[in-house]
């Protein structure tokens, strides 16, 4: 038998994404080309949207899975409702046999209303992600959003209260965007009931306003570093506040991957990899002077053992160049973030 606890722990979480890129998006942002940053170019038709869960579902090898169908890349409650539910309706036979439990998608804080939300409980939808990317109105006007700040506060509340799991995107290093205000945006998020979140650095994307701004001078986007930095500061931030971080990071599509598309800014494919080891490199930077020239066994939770290694092993090189020897050993039961020495 097991215990609610045994079996939430042992549940595997799959999303199978179905990309539909700027699909009733009223404003071209500045720094948006979905159909760059998806690498998908064109509407999934309805037999392609059956194909897609069909092959993930075969991939799916958790005995335990929690499997959820997402729609991104656009703002999904923009188009008709019709259309809605067009979308929706190929997802709900595999509801119906429990091989999918739910629905979450993307859409804009302006395109949420009573009877959207109303419409979407029918159909399974559990998590409305809203695309906020910052909280101050200045990026956003500079961004060109098309709305307030105001207006992610109000629909954020509507979802809530209507029973939906609430997600909030933000970007860093957009347009008039500084570290405080991305500080203030993740705060703003935690206040507003954000159940998780993605923190994406802001990138020029080939044919985007962004990209004639940068060839002009008059933008530049954060480089790698600093976006490592600004975000090893936001993560504190929600993990107080109960925010699960879902992504950190752009999606590596095969046009960025390659270069082909993004233009400039701090891409990385391993850019949450890159964060963690920053965290944990100041975690773990007093060892070496406390344990100079010894050798050392550093117990650490199983699930951040590859971060504390560091990417490349940054951080076992680090230690190595003042102690005899290191060793990293897998933890089930210390906390997160946390450490042993022996």
């Amino acid at each position: 038998m097991y215990n609610l606890c045994e079996i939430m722990l042992t549940v595997r979480h799959y999303t199978i994404p179905i990309f539909i890129p700027e699909l009733a998006c009223p404003f071209q942002c500045v720094f948006c080309n979905q159909k760059k940053i998806s690498g998908q170019h064109h509407h999934p038709s309805g037999d392609e949207i059956i194909e897609t869960i069909e092959n993930h579902l075969r991939t799916f090898k958790a005995k335990r899975k929690y499997v959820e169908v997402g729609f991104f890349g656009g703002s999904f409650t923009g188009i008709s409702v019709e259309e809605q539910k067009r979308y929706l309706k190929y997802v709900q036979p595999y509801i119906r046999l429990e091989q999918i439990q739910s629905v979450r998608l993307s859409t804009r804080p302006d395109y949420i209303t009573k009877d959207i939300l109303k419409m979407l409980k029918n159909y399974n939808v559990t998590t409305i992600e809203l695309g906020a990317q910052s909280f101050d109105d200045e990026v956003l006007k500079k961004t060109r959003r098309g709305h307030s700040s105001k207006h992610i506060i109000e629909a954020a509340a509507l979802i809530k209260k209507y029973g939906f799991k609430l997600g909030l995107q933000m970007m860093i290093g957009l347009p008039g965007d500084t570290l405080e205000k991305s500080l203030n945006t993740a705060k703003k998020i935690v206040s507003a009931g954000a159940d998780n979140t993605r923190i994406y650095p802001a990138v020029v994307i080939r044919d985007t306003q962004m990209h004639t701004w940068y060839k002009q001078g008059s933008y530049m986007p954060l480089d790698l570093k600093d976006a490592i930095d600004w975000t090893k500061k936001l993560l504190p931030i929600f993990e107080k506040g109960g925010v699960n971080v879902i992504r950190v990071g752009l999606h590596p599509s095969e046009g960025l991957i390659n270069g082909e598309e993004m233009i400039a800014g701090p891409f990385h494919s391993s850019f949450k990899e890159l964060v963690m080891t920053q965290i944990w490199k100041e975690l773990l930077g007093s060892i070496a002077k406390k344990h100079k020239s010894k050798s050392v066994e550093i117990h650490v939770p199983k699930k951040e053992l590859n971060y504390a290694i560091g990417h490349k092993s940054q951080n076992k090189k680090m230690l190595m160049s003042e102690l005899k020897s290191v060793k990293f050993v897998a933890s089930e039961d210390l906390p997160s973030r946390t450490f042993k020495i022996h």
